[in-house]
C-alpha cells in the first residue's frame, strides 16, 4: 500500500536523512587501505547508537538471505554490490567499496548507499562509479508529480545504456517511510510513460547498481552478499527523496567533498 507522506512527515525523514549523509562521510574518510571492514561497521554502531537512531538492517530477515541480518551497514567490496556482510577483511589499495545503511529517527526511515575507492583510483572503477552517480542524478530529475514511475527507470537506465553497463532488473529502488521498504519497487530500467503516476508526498530510495560486464548475480555462501556472477567490479549509488509539487528534495544529500559527479 503507497503512504503519502506529509511535509511534517518527510521533514523528520530529512533529519534522518542529513544523519546518514553525515555518518556515509564519516566513514569515507575512514575507509583507508589497512582498515578492517569491522572496524567500519563498530564505528556504524557506535555513530547510531550516539545519535539515538535505530538501524533497519539488525535483525532484518528478508525471504533472500541467511538468518536475520546481524550488523547496521552492508560493506561490499569489489565484485559485491548488494547486501555485503562485513566481516574480517582487510581493505587494499584500489579496492572499491560501497557502503549502504538505513536507519530510523524518530520513526522515521532513510536510506542511502556510495561507492568509493580505496586508495589509489582505477580509471574503469572511477567510470563505473560516475555511470551509478549520473543514473541517479537522472532518475532524480525525473522524479516530478505528474510523471510516471518508467519515467524515472528509463532515466536511470538510459544512462547505463549510455556508458555501455548492463542493468540486472532483480534489485532496485523502492518506497519507504516508517519502514526501510514500502512499495513501489523501482527498477532501474524500464519505459518512460508507463506506471505509477508520481504524487507529491511519495518518498523513494533510488538505487541504480551496476557490475561493469554482466547483469548476472551470485549469492556467496553466507547468503546476503550479492556478487556480479563473472566477477567483474560493481557500483552502488542510493539517495532518499521526496516527491513535491515542484523539484524532488533529496534528504540524504552528500555533503563531503569528492571528484565524483555531485548529487
Amino acid at each position: 500500500m503507497l503512504e503519502l507522506k506529509t511535509p511534517t512527515e518527510i521533514e523528520a525523514m530529512r533529519v534522518t536523512g542529513a544523519f546518514i549523509a553525515d555518518l556515509l562521510d564519516d566513514l569515507t574518510l575512514q575507509a583507508k587501505p589497512g582498515v578492517n571492514l569491522l572496524d567500519l561497521e563498530h564505528r556504524a554502531r557506535r555513530l547510531i547508537d550516539d545519535r539515538g537512531a535505530q538501524s533497519c538492517y539488525w535483525d532484518y530477515s528478508p525471504s533472500f538471505g541467511r538468518g536475520p541480518f546481524r550488523n547496521v551497514i552492508c560493506l561490499s567490496v569489489n565484485d559485491a554490490v548488494l547486501h555485503g556482510l562485513p566481516h574480517d577483511y582487510v581493505l587494499r589499495d584500489s579496492d572499491l567499496l560501497t557502503m549502504d545503511i538505513a536507519v530510523s529517527i524518530n520513526g522515521w526511515v532513510a536510506d542511502s548507499a556510495r561507492s568509493i575507492i580505496v586508495g589509489t583510483p582505477r580509471p574503469e572503477d572511477e567510470r563505473l562509479i560516475e555511470a551509478t552517480e549520473r543514473a541517479l542524478v537522472a532518475g532524480i530529475a525525473a522524479a516530478r508529480a505528474g510523471n510516471r514511475l518508467g519515467d524515472i527507470s528509463a532515466a536511470i537506465g538510459a544512462v547505463a545504456a549510455d556508458y555501455g553497463y548492463p542493468v540486472n532488473t532483480e534489485f532496485g529502488g523502492h518506497g519507504l517511510g516508517r519502514t526501510m521498504h514500502e512499495d513501489p519497487h523501482v527498477s532501474n530500467t524500464g519505459r518512460a510513460g508507463r506506471g505509477l503516476k508520481l504524487k507529491p508526498g511519495l518518498t523513494l530510495a533510488l538505487e541504480p547498481w551496476l557490475a561493469r560486464t554482466t547483469d548476472k548475480i551470485v549469492y556467496d555462501e553466507d547468503g546476503w552478499t550479492i556478487r556480479s556472477a563473472d566477477g567483474s567490479r560493481t557500483a552502488h549509488s542510493e539517495h532518499t527523496i521526496a516527491i513535491t509539487d515542484g523539484e524532488p528534495l533529496v534528504l540524504t544529500r552528500q555533503t563531503v567533498s569528492t571528484e565524483s559527479v555531485p548529487v
